[in-house]
């Protein structure tokens, strides 16, 4: 069982660790995924999701979350096999939580320096919590 803490660690990047390890059999649980980072211009960003929300058909999809949490589920599940059985059973390892719950609190969490957002040289960054809200989710964390 792995504990990634995703404050300030751009989404992608991140996302990229988590599905390795998630293929390699490990359970990983995600703690703060409000807090991660998508870089470029924020204008931008919300309108590529806003398009991705309006597509499909209401009843039958594709559905597009529009909370922190589904959103970084949505983003590793991207990146895995998600037509095959190995990639489902990876998808089902994987455990994102808005905030720390009460049962991981006092662990030790899994920082990733290369999923730094402090790295890149770009100034413009959005929140997933920024992004959630624009999309119109209801703050519930």
């Amino acid at each position: 069982m792995k504990i990634y803490d995703a404050t300030n660690k751009i989404l992608g990047r991140l996302s990229s660790i988590i599905a390795k390890e998630l293929l390699k059999g490990q359970t990983v649980y995600v703690v703060n995924a409000e807090k991660a980072v998508i870089s470029g211009n924020p204008k931008h960003i919300i309108e590529k999701y806003l398009e991705r929300r309006r597509i499909g058909d209401p009843h039958k999809g594709p559905f597009f979350p529009r909370y922190p949490d589904a959103i970084f589920r949505r983003t590793v599940r991207g990146m895995l096999p998600w037509k095959k059985a190995k990639g489902r059973a990876a998808y089902r390892r994987l455990k994102v939580f808005i905030g720390v719950p009460k049962e991981l609190e006092g662990k030790e969490f899994i920082n990733v320096e290369e999923a730094d957002a402090k790295k890149i040289k770009r100034t413009k960054l959005i929140t997933l919590e920024e992004l959630s809200l624009q999309l119109g989710a209801k703050k519930r964390w």
